[in-house]
């Protein structure tokens, strides 16, 4: 597997290292697949994906395995046998040719003194079957502060959100409603051999019964149709748009969202699309491309309204405000790894102050709508809370919506397993004078 020097499994070892390290899985996972042919890049990224979801449940045995931790020049060595120790707990590889090759691995990794203690320790995994794991943060492979956040935040649904967070995510869609009704879009798919249906919520989204690469999806290529979760389409039909409208997406990249309001609403004025990262702004460019539609694209801090901002309100405002992300860990289980307890408060600072920045912005007799990837209140319901009292012209407007849960400042998805991730919105109105 892979090149000699670099076994598959070693690479992937290398990519965890650099997870623990403060890297996220789509910074350095992209450099890793490179180095691989073209056939095995899936096996890479389903290692990496497996090994983050289930971190906590197999490094707790693994530590339990280990009669001490191994010195810090060999840390690699231990995501090794992470690795490892997924494939024999979640995959269907042969256990032989996990162990042989986890100790090529270990060889290929300069560490040949080390390859007695990677062989026992996963013989004896083997041979002695998965372990009872210790505690809940094993149990459900969180880490320990998430578990008691989520507990206390959601005392009757904190196993439900856990489970959620550990299943593979469906492949959703959003029909360009400028090209096609959905209706129309699913015989395509059915002509195509793709099993597919309507998502519940949004008025535009399919739901696949298994991902497929999009090449295979009909007219993709053209703008048919774009990948993106159904909680995050729900945007569009909270924005009440309407022709002539001038619009804004405060937090755009990759650009899913700009290109739903673009697509929901053919005739307005303008949208304008910021993002911080010169990185990501480029996603966004190519997305409207493909899908043929123009926004004003500006790199910029939102907050920071007097390097960017025109002088000319917005009648609309998207705040899909920098997050936790703590309700898509299922697409993204290294946030797993990556996000801390004290990033919170710093995260509702920020949120806090894109809000009073957008604000100001708004037209008299505008609508925002705030949005979040996140399941703790501390980012969702509460910031609109202390929104609202500090900025007494705000009229929070209580959407009539089938889904979530009315949480009196804003709508909660939770993570669901078969549908959408975990998503809040709150919709706010400036009075007119």
């Amino acid at each position: 597997m892979g090149d000699r020097q670099h076994p598959m499994r070693a690479i992937a070892a290398g990519v965890m290292l650099s997870v623990e390290n403060g890297q996220s899985l789509s910074q350095c996972l992209p450099p890793a697949l490179n180095r691989l042919p073209a056939n095995e890049r899936p096996v890479l990224q389903a290692l990496c994906y497996g090994t983050c979801r289930w971190f906590y449940r197999l490094d707790g045995e693994l530590n339990s395995r280990l009669k001490k931790p191994l010195r810090k020049p060999d840390r690699i060595i231990h995501h090794l046998m992470l690795v490892a120790l997924f494939q024999l707990r979640f995959s269907q590889q042969a256990n032989y040719a996990v162990l042989n090759e986890t100790v090529e691995a270990c060889r290929a990794l300069d560490k040949p003194h080390l390859t007695g203690l990677v062989n026992g320790v996963l013989r004896a995994a083997e041979r002695e079957g998965a372990q009872e794991p210790a505690d809940d943060a094993a149990r459900f492979s969180h880490p320990v502060w998430m578990v008691e956040k989520l507990r206390h935040n959601w005392p009757e649904d904190w196993q439900h959100i856990l489970d959620a967070n550990n299943a593979q995510a469906p492949m959703t869609l959003r029909v360009n409603a400028l090209r096609f009704a959905r209706d129309e879009y699913l015989g395509l798919l059915a002509e195509a051999g793709i099993e597919a249906k309507a998502t519940r919520f949004a008025p535009h989204g399919i739901q696949l019964a298994t991902p497929v690469p999009v090449d295979r999806l009909p007219w993709f290529a053209d703008g048919a149709v774009s990948v993106q979760d159904e909680a995050a389409q729900l945007c569009t039909t909270l924005m009440d748009l309407a022709p002539g409208q001038r619009v804004l997406d405060a937090c755009a990249a990759p650009g899913g969202k700009t290109c739903a309001i673009l697509e929901s609403c053919g005739e307005l004025a303008e949208v304008v699309a910021i993002d911080e990262s010169a990185d990501r702004l480029p996603r966004v460019q190519e997305n409207l491309d493909r899908l043929d539609l123009n926004a004003t694209l500006k790199q910029a801090d939102a907050a920071a309204t007097e390097q960017w901002w025109d002088g000319e309100a917005f009648d609309r405002i998207l705040l899909d405000v920098p997050c936790s992300a703590s309700g898509v860990i299922r697409r993204h289980p290294d946030i797993k790894l990556l996000r801390r307890e004290s990033d919170i408060t710093p995260l509702a600072a920020i949120q806090l102050g894109l809000l009073d920045a957008m604000w100001a912005i708004l037209k008299p007799g505008g609508r925002l709508v705030y949005a979040t990837c996140s399941v703790f209140p501390q980012e969702n319901h509460r910031i609109i809370q202390r929104f609202c009292k500090q900025q007494t012209d705000a009229i929070l407007v209580e959407p009539e919506a089938q889904w979530g849960r009315d949480m009196g400042a804003g709508r909660q998805l939770l993570p669901d397993p078969d549908s959408h991730d975990g998503f809040f919105y709150a919709v706010l109105e400036k009075p007119e004078p």
